[in-house]
């Protein structure tokens, strides 16, 4: 891997701050305690400055859980997680990860973070996180203040905060982390890290049980034990994040110096990855989870909109809804029983099935191909009714298939298409190959499990009933955001072609954040378009489907 940065793709853009108006806290989850960032909103606020940088060091070399840093919690890669949640902060103007991992890399480049080349000696199992974070910085020119005579121009600012996020934690608030950096950029502690509180009683097993006692408490005396609400809570560190004054950090070259602070975060968010079981468990929270976090973070954009007169598109207060993310994508591959048909066949006196599809879902399909979305349908079923159907629609079909992954690679290549630029539609077991390729793994709601646990979206509308017409609306919003965004980043980069040599960096800068708003982040942290986008379709929620009609026998 080469040692030169990439350009980043959505790295700290200033325009965030605009796409973004105002900061401040997502609200707390069930009554989550700790102070919230509260820097933005009311009338006329401006937005914070994003000075703070954070980094995300992830080397691929995991021996407890292999592949752990590109492992999928509902449906997005652990590495891409914490860029989603970084680029969502309202303090934090750049998203860097550290690795040495080509696959984690090319994960963290899609996500929108830049990428450091992490040398192989700070990379190994007995390297330090704090080795990294060291390493990035002096890569990313932003170790000390006192050199800022000698930097060019052209230069990123320097960071007053660095953020240090750990992938293994799949659940991070973006408030929680502007509230931490707020604190270090205040002077009021030098490092605020997460931890969750607990009124837990903690034993420990005594390795000289001489006197009979084979456990001993640690944080009380067994003998008095007062009730939780008599007690003040003590907090557990989750390593989710810390946020560190950078020249102390520098100085220090560990993660805990000079005062320090706790910033509280909902138990619900503190899970840490380190094996198969903690995985599981993230996979099976994942849906509840990022519901609420995508509700707080819409409640919040409401709140504030509300406080400075402003309204969202179509005229709604932003809604707490993340039924509508962002699929923006440059193909959709579908299953076919179970997605086109409610999964069910009628059978005649002949032996001859029949199978039930939806005209909305052809209405779907035809919209895609008209604004050039290729559409494929990849089948396990011989019988010919798919092909039929398929050549009705007018898309590709592949069927008879024993593995979907396979195949679906191999239509990627030959198209030209990244498979994380991909939309899967699924229902079953069999899909789940094809799911752990793609970008966009969706799901119907009455999907098995195993895919369910796979689904980045889970649709509203069933197999054979509009699932596939959702699915288009999606990608097809996602599409004219795009346009629209695109609209903006000229307009922007011809502005700063004007400017100044620094205006010019800026600009540029700028032009990359707006491009990045077009771009998908995970439903738990929408952007502002994706914002506008959920307002303007709860506004006005799409019509219900036709009746499903029967596709012709074989």
């Amino acid at each position: 891997m080469s040692t030169d940065l990439t350009e980043a793709t959505a790295a700290g853009a200033s325009a965030r701050g605009l796409a973004r108006n105002g900061a401040g806290g997502s609200g707390d989850l069930a009554g989550a305690p700790g102070d919230r960032a509260t820097t933005g909103g009311g009338s006329g606020g401006d937005a914070p400055a994003r000075t703070a940088v954070a980094i995300v060091p992830a080397r691929g070399g995991s021996q407890g859980l292999p592949g752990k840093n590109v492992a999928r919690v509902g449906g997005v890669p652990l590495v891409a997680r914490a860029v989603h949640a970084a680029l969502a902060a309202e303090r934090i103007g750049r998203v860097v990860v550290t690795t040495d991992d080509d696959e984690i890399a090319d994960v963290a480049r899609a996500a929108g973070a830049e990428v450091v080349a992490r040398p192989a000696e700070l990379a190994n199992a007995t390297a330090s996180s704090e080795s990294a974070l060291l390493h990035a910085l002096e890569v990313l020119d932003l170790v000390s203040p006192s050199a800022a005579a000698s930097r060019s121009p052209q230069a990123p600012a320097l960071a007053h905060v660095t953020v240090f996020i750990q992938a293994t934690s799949p659940f991070i608030d973006p408030a929680d982390l502007d509230a931490a950096v707020s604190r270090v950029e205040r002077g009021e502690r030098d490092v605020v890290f997460a931890a969750t509180p607990t009124h837990g009683f903690l034993w420990r097993e005594r390795a000289d049980d001489a006197d009979g006692a084979s456990a001993v408490g640690v944080n009380h005396d067994p003998g008095n034990r007062p009730r939780r609400q008599d007690r003040a809570p003590e907090y557990l560190e989750t390593g989710a994040f810390y946020a560190l004054r950078t020249d102390g950090f520098t100085a220090a070259r560990h993660r805990f110096f000079g005062r320090t602070g706790i910033q509280p975060v909902h138990p619900d968010l503190a899970i840490e990855i380190d094996d198969a079981a903690d995985l599981a468990r993230a996979r099976a929270l994942a849906p509840r989870i990022d519901r609420r976090l995508a509700g707080a973070l819409a409640a919040a954009q409401a709140a504030r909109a509300a406080g400075s007169g402003a309204t969202a598109a179509g005229g709604a207060a932003w809604p707490a809804d993340p039924r509508h993310p962002f699929i923006d994508v440059d193909a959709v591959v579908t299953d076919f029983d179970g997605v086109h048909t409610d999964d069910t066949a009628g059978l005649d006196e002949l032996g001859r099935e029949s199978v039930r599809v939806s005209r909305a879902d052809g209405a779907g399909v035809a919209r895609l191909r008209d604004a050039g979305i290729p559409v494929l349908i990849l089948s396990a079923e011989a019988n010919p009714v798919v092909s039929r159907r398929a050549e009705k629609l007018g898309v590709g079909c592949v069927q008879g298939l024993a593995d979907k992954g396979t195949a679906l690679r191999e239509w990627a290549a030959t198209r030209g298409i990244r498979l994380d630029r991909i939309a899967y539609l699924g229902n079953d077991r069999g899909d789940i190959p094809a799911l752990d390729l793609v970008g966009w793994p969706v799901a119907v709601p009455d999907a098995a499990p195993e895919a369910l646990a796979r689904a980045r979206h889970v649709l509203q509308r069933h197999g054979g009933h509009g699932a596939v017409r959702e699915l288009a609306e999606l990608v097809l919003a996602a599409r004219e955001a795009g346009a629209v965004a695109a609209t903006a980043t000229r307009g922007g980069a011809a502005h700063g072609a004007a400017a100044s040599v620094d205006d010019d960096w800026r600009g540029e800068r700028d032009a990359r954040a707006a491009a990045r708003e077009a771009r998908e982040l995970e439903p738990a942290h929408p952007t502002r378009l994706q914002r506008e986008a959920i307002a303007a379709a709860s506004a006005h929620p799409p019509a219900a489907p036709p009746a499903p009609e029967p596709a012709p026998a074989p």
